[in-house]
């Protein structure tokens, strides 16, 4: 696990007035949207009482804090990918699409943006920064909104289809997961192009 903390060198260094770091949540699950979010901080020399850094490296109730003081003290947007979409441009550029939506949604349009990964979406002027979310204060904000807006669409959906477990395993490929889609079939939500997925509807099909 890394220790690094991120902070605010990568968006001094960019030279622009408004920087945005851009991360997604949910490009593994076999269900739900992939997410996006945009995050810019109007300034760098401001206090901030949470902890800020790779969502992945923190609690929910960790999490859940820092949502609440970045949307209260960014400009920040959210922007999402319906399954749907990701089986017709795959996961990648879902993705990117979902980035890119997000970055359009933002109310300040940024000069440059920090995208967490090894590319960029297209047409889009920006760095990529690989492992951003632990170098970029920006990065690991929008990492932070776009876990915690994710999480809650899939517990919201676990209301209405309580028998996959979405609360607990996000749409993740885990064991108690893949018994109940071997249960219960798959719906709308789930992500036929992915392998798991795809794997089931190829076999009912060859047992019909």
């Amino acid at each position: 696990m890394s220790t690094q903390t991120p902070d605010f060198s990568l968006e001094i260094a960019c030279g622009a007035k408004l920087v945005a770091g851009v991360d997604e949540a949910g490009r593994g699950p076999l269900c739900g949207p992939v997410v996006a979010a945009a995050v810019i901080f109007p300034r760098y020399d401001i206090e901030i009482p949470v902890i800020i850094r790779d969502s992945k490296q923190m609690t929910a109730s960790m999490r859940a804090r820092a949502y609440d003081w970045i949307t209260q003290n960014t400009i920040w947007a959210v922007a999402e990918c319906s399954p749907a979409e990701i089986d017709e441009l795959n996961i990648l550029w879902a993705s990117m699409t979902a980035m890119n939506r997000a970055i359009n949604k933002l109310n300040s349009k940024p000069d440059h943006c920090l995208i967490d990964g090894n590319r960029l979406p297209r047409d889009l002027v920006g760095t990529a920064v690989v492992r951003g979310d632990a170098k970029s204060l920006s990065i690991a904000a929008a990492s932070i909104i776009a876990k915690e807006t994710r999480d809650r669409i899939m517990r919201n959906l676990s209301a209405q289809f309580p028998q996959y477990g979405w609360d607990k395993n996000a749409g993740y490929p885990t064991k108690s997961h893949l018994q109940a889609i071997d249960q219960y079939g798959i719906n709308e939500h789930y992500r036929k192009s992915f392998g798991p997925i795809k794997e089931r509807i190829k076999n009912e099909t060859s047992h019909n």
